[in-house]
């Protein structure tokens, strides 16, 4: 499966990163990795594929699919994000229940922030259970488009079509992206339950205390201009503690009560 990231030539270390996360958490993960470069062109592997591309944010991802298929499904990956915990046999299952699904568009195994915490602005009402007993959740407009997820080419291609191609930062293409209507055709879920943590890698150009540390844990050297980071750390997603788990800490809990009694 092709993994399409959003990224840029002074993010060359960030963009590394987060591939080796994903490596490191799902070592047999079915992914190659579209990197788009303007000047820093690295080398072509099996898991990783250079392409050249515009400066500008909408033309980079257009040309990033150029190729493809609007009905083929991919992975939307942007650098600004890497994965911190995945639950791999769930992104598994839940992508061969939706690649067979032909009305759904997207499929996030993140719940978090606004879908969580604000289900009546940011979900439709009706849930969608699976063969496997999880639950899908339509996601109203963009939101969380811009976390990693399966997603078909034709939502990437129509969203940034439509984006002006003048965009100084990240906020502002999020901001960019609520001017723009979303068809109803192209219908994005969320996985009622969590999978997935995923970190935040930079805020407004500095990198985050989290990705700094892990970078430098995985070794990786970093360029001037990111040898500092904000103080910020930022995650999002927290996955849900294991039935077994849960179930022997009331054991060990029942246990220890029983002795003090």
């Amino acid at each position: 499966m092709k993994a399409i990231v959003l990224s840029w030539d002074r993010h060359r270390v960030i963009t590394r990163h987060m591939i080796e996360q994903y490596a490191r958490l799902w070592p047999d993960h079915p992914f190659v990795f579209r990197i788009p470069y303007q000047r820093l062109r690295g080398k072509n592997t099996d898991r990783e594929h250079y392409i050249e591309t515009p400066a500008d944010i909408p033309g980079t991802v257009l040309r990033l699919i150029n190729d493809l298929d609007d009905e083929e499904w991919v992975y939307w990956c942007s650098d600004d994000k890497y994965p911190i915990q995945l639950v791999t046999p769930k992104f598994i299952e839940l992508f061969d229940h939706v690649r067979l699904q032909p009305d759904v568009a997207a499929l996030l195994c993140c719940r978090c922030r606004i879908t969580l915490e604000k289900p009546e602005l940011s979900l439709f009402p009706r849930a969608r259970p699976t063969a496997n007993g999880d639950v899908l959740l339509e996601r109203r407009r963009w939101y969380q488009i811009w976390i990693h997820q399966y997603i078909r080419v034709k939502v990437l291609r129509y969203l940034f079509r439509h984006m002006k191609t003048d965009i100084r930062n990240a906020k502002v293409m999020d901001e960019l992206k609520d001017e723009i209507s979303k068809p109803g055709d192209l219908r994005l879920f969320v996985t009622r339950d969590n999978y997935a943590v995923f970190g935040e890698s930079t805020q407004r150009g500095v990198i985050t205390q989290n990705c700094y540390r892990s970078i430098k844990a995985a070794g990786l050297s970093l360029p001037t201009w990111f040898q500092r980071d904000n103080g910020n750390y930022v995650t999002m997603g927290e996955l849900a503690e294991p039935e077994q788990s849960r179930w022997s800490k009331l054991v060990k809990g029942m246990a220890v009560r029983s002795i003090i009694a």
